[in-house]
């Protein structure tokens, strides 16, 4: 074991580290909300997009070195990471560096995360960090990175796995890694029938957050034989994570609460009702994801926008949010909004009704419309009388609906073309 020498020992190794994002891949089971974008870029949570939560992480946590690796629909993830990420100091060697898969190693297109990352290799070199953090920029949870290395050195790790605790009854829809009492790893299964249990929990298993460290010459080493390897499907979980258990010093890292132990927040927000869940969480009493937290805020592009508003003060239009979250720039004129949450610039008009639902940005939604567990896309202009989430065969008919009865409603599927590819 590594002796934490220095008092400065975290911010030491955090400063020797470059943290890679993967931001690449679709989300296919967010349905029509990744249609025109990555799934990374989703807004989440009333101003922010998905990527803000590992960005922030990485910012609150010493590490100011950041490649973001993009592939699939990546144009508004651009947009919103010039726009909000473009304030660190290059003089003092910080940057979130885009990395668009570009073939820079023969002809392909990243055929995998693994591979994302040995296209890339030339430029993490250049870098020379002594650690490579790898993480998804598709989960939302808040999480210090710091901690996580210190463990790594401490362990005289090659590579430490970020995990979370799930009952074993549930473990069966992740990738399990069997540990011992010291925590190394010793087997890694996706998906098993069987999973693998916690020494000393019989009833909770330990799966894979896809946050990885690695010694950096130890990841170059691994992504090379996984090029060579004509049968990888060049996947961390796949290959990368398999290989490096034989035969290196594999570690997993339980991401807990310091103090209790207890499963610190984290959510994959990969499906219509997860992300519908997380979203309507967040305006709890005290949620466990806490915005609202200085000593670990969540940063993103920031709009300048005026207050929310809320207008007519009559028996029957009275402009009102109860047990709501209503961001910047929204007008609720002579409508009623209860359990729900407003993203920026949302405009609803008299005598509406919207509840227990998720309004993305810029949506209009006319009079006298009746809006129900529904989520509502970016853009949406919803027309007078509309309703929607009352009858569940109309809604199949016109939009998607979830199989927990959450519905989505795009602008493609009112008729309204925002993306133009003729």
């Amino acid at each position: 074991m590594k002796k934490q020498e220095s008092p400065r020992f975290i911010s030491n190794l955090t400063r020797n580290t470059l943290a890679l994002i993967m931001a690449g891949g679709r989300g296919k089971r967010l349905k029509h909300l990744t249609k025109w974008r990555a799934k990374p870029a989703v807004p989440f949570g009333g101003k922010f997009r998905i990527i803000d939560f590992p960005l922030s992480n990485c910012i609150n946590s010493g590490i100011r070195r950041i490649g973001i690796l993009t592939q699939y629909k990546a144009h508004s993830l651009i947009l919103h990471i010039q726009r909000g990420w473009g304030h660190l100091r290059g003089e003092f060697g910080e940057f979130v560096e885009l990395l668009p898969a570009q073939q820079r190693i023969e002809e392909s297109w990243y055929a995998g995360t693994a591979d994302s990352i040995y296209q890339n290799m030339d430029i993490i070199r250049a870098h020379s960090p002594e650690y490579v953090l790898i993480l998804a920029g598709d989960h939302i949870y808040k999480m210090d990175y710091g901690a996580m290395l210190a463990k790594h050195v401490e362990a005289n790790a090659d590579v430490t796995v970020g995990c979370i605790e799930v009952s074993a009854e549930e473990a069966s829809a992740f990738g399990v890694m069997g540990v011992d009492e010291d925590l190394r790893i010793n087997s890694f299964t996706e998906k098993p029938e069987n999973p693998a249990t916690i020494p000393g929990k019989d009833d909770e298993s330990l799966c894979s957050m896809g946050i990885y460290i690695f010694n950096t010459s130890l990841l170059f080493e691994l992504l090379i034989r996984d090029a060579d390897t004509r049968n990888s499907s060049h996947d961390f979980g796949n290959d990368i994570i398999p290989d490096a258990i034989k035969k290196y010093r594999a570690y997993a890292y339980p991401f807990t609460d310091a103090k209790s132990g207890v499963q610190s927040y984290w959510r994959d927000v990969g499906t219509i009702d997860a992300f519908w869940e997380a979203n309507l969480e967040l305006i709890g009493i005290t949620p466990e994801l806490n915005l609202y937290d200085d000593e670990w805020p969540i940063w993103t592009s920031q709009e300048q926008l005026p207050p929310a508003k809320f207008i007519f003060d009559d028996d029957q239009r009275r402009g009102v949010a109860i047990d709501s979250m209503v961001s910047g720039g929204c007008i609720i004129s002579g409508a009623r909004v209860r359990h729900s949450l407003l993203f920026s610039n949302v405009s609803v008009d008299c005598y509406t009704k919207i509840d227990s639902s998720v309004i993305l940005p810029n949506v209009t939604i006319g009079k006298n419309c009746r809006i129900y567990h529904a989520v509502v896309d970016k853009g949406c202009v919803i027309p007078d009388g509309m309703v929607i989430g009352k009858d569940n065969k109309m809604d199949k008919e016109r939009f998607y609906v979830s199989p927990k009865g959450v519905v989505l409603v795009t602008p493609d599927m009112l008729g309204q073309e925002l993306h133009h590819v003729r």
